[in-house]
């Protein structure tokens, strides 16, 4: 059974990259950097934002969440500043990662390098209530490690 979420993508790069699907399983779609005039290479500890001529327009209650690729991470050290970053469904510039090299060596990002994926989620907006006090539960506040774990 096939489950999918149409996403409206104008892709204003000359290059045409889309996100793409490397397999039938896959949870995420990888993301191309579009750099057509040069390379960018990172230098050990260096941050930047690569982009990727793609601008997304998100039905409202679904998100994309992007994500570093493992393979870059862990055979690199090619990571996302800030994790996971949300692009929320009324946002309409360019996606542009923030991608940080972790790593011992510099490593060169070259056009049409797989960077990222990204993953399309629904969401729940809440409604904060302001209260004196909450419920309290069998954990209650215990924290990293309480279950001894």
């Amino acid at each position: 059974m096939k489950s999918s979420i149409l996403n409206k993508i104008k892709v204003v790069s000359k290059s045409g990259y889309m996100p793409e699907y490397a397999t039938e399983g896959s949870a995420g779609a990888d993301l191309k950097a579009y750099l057509p005039d040069k390379p960018v290479t990172l230098m050990p500890g260096e941050r930047r934002l690569i982009p990727t001529g793609l601008f997304v327009e998100l039905p409202q209650g679904i998100e994309a969440q992007v994500r570093a690729r493992s393979g870059l991470s862990i055979k690199h050290g090619i990571g996302l500043v800030n994790g996971v970053g949300t692009v929320d469904s009324d946002y309409r510039g360019e996606w542009n990662i923030p991608v940080i090299n972790w790593g011992s060596e510099p490593y060169t990002i070259h056009n049409g390098d797989r960077i990222a994926q990204v993953v399309f989620s629904s969401y729940i907006r809440a409604e904060f209530e302001a209260a004196d006090e909450i419920d309290e539960t069998e954990r209650g506040a215990g924290g990293f490690g309480h279950t001894g774990i």
